[in-house]
């Protein structure tokens, strides 16, 4: 008789874990299904990675973490996550072409500049075609996942040594406790995408789109949103939903924002000012400092420490 597979009750979310991970190699923490115990005895990658294995960190020795929580909420980490069931290339292709076209999906595109230098690679490039073979147009797709301050592998290396037994551990009190870093994705990732890449898919009159989670995006500045007629960038948000059938969670498209180019661009980029004071006092701080060392009090003379000081 075959064994039944152990199924967890209800969204892990509700449960609020006391550990960061949320999906290990596609699967929710306390998913003991048979399935999920042999993508992770194995290190697979149920999300259409470019091997079947997952590769993410290191290929011989894959950090299989998917998402991590925040809270209750889940933070999607891996870009790859965002390949499950490849519902962001239908999206996106409904943005870049009319309907009934003919359009496939390239992967890692190599885009250079005007003096043949390279300008980082699209993460899919979405072709049109006519009957021939021919292409027609092209769109962008870019997909942003977010980065994490603190150490995940540790906490992860720990639940993988007994996926049962520690799917409950507590990791509260450890040091590094992981965090998403919401500014360091849209600063360091997110932004130098959309001006490099995302400026020459621009100068060239074709359209971008980018996926997102909803956590990520609701982190970003307000964006002017256009009709989608007079939209460059489309952004496809979405979020996991946690389904009890399969005790799987499901990536699901919430909403498509519609913007300009260089609108978003400036939102994005540009900071919003603190406190003029505040550093102004940085300032004062740095000066008092500074006028002390180029400037030291008056050492006594050989009579001052012999005799004493002057009254």
């Amino acid at each position: 008789m075959a064994k039944k597979s152990k199924k967890p009750s209800s969204d892990p979310k509700k449960r609020t874990p006391h550990h960061p991970l949320a999906e290990i190699f596609g699967f929710p923490y306390d998913n003991q299904s048979d399935l999920a115990t042999r993508y992770r005895n194995k290190r697979l990658c149920p999300f259409n990675n470019k091997v079947p294995n997952c590769t993410k960190d290191k290929a011989n020795d894959p950090l299989g973490t998917c998402t991590i929580f925040d809270g209750s909420d889940l933070v999607i980490t891996c870009p790859v996550r965002f390949r499950q069931n490849w519902i962001i290339a239908d999206d996106a292709a409904e943005f870049f072409f009319p309907k009934k076209s003919q359009w496939t999906s390239l992967a890692e595109v190599r885009l250079k500049d005007k003096h043949g230098g390279s300008a980082g690679n699209i993460d899919m490039a979405l072709v049109s075609y006519d009957d021939r073979g021919r292409v027609i147009d092209f769109g962008a797709l870019e997909i942003q996942a977010v980065y994490i301050s603190g150490n995940v592998r540790r906490p992860f290396q720990y639940y993988m040594e007994s996926p049962k037994s520690n799917a409950r551990m507590d990791w509260r009190a450890e040091i590094n406790y992981p965090h998403p870093d919401y500014l360091s994705s849209s600063r360091k990732r997110l932004a130098p995408q959309l001006l490099y890449k995302g400026g020459i898919i621009s100068s060239w009159q074709k359209k971008s789109a980018v996926a997102i989670h909803a956590g990520f995006f609701r982190t970003l500045p307000k964006l002017k949103r256009v009709a989608k007629t007079k939209a460059e960038i489309a952004w496809l948000v979405y979020d996991l939903i946690y389904d009890p059938s399969s005790s799987t969670y499901q990536l699901t498209h919430l909403e498509t924002v519609y913007t300009g180019f260089d609108a978003a661009l400036s939102i994005i980029t540009k900071s919003e000012p603190g406190d003029v004071n505040d550093f102004v006092s940085i300032l004062q701080d740095k000066l008092d400092k500074q006028l002390e060392e180029n400037n030291p009090p008056d050492a006594p003379t050989l009579d001052q420490i012999v005799g004493g000081y002057p009254e």
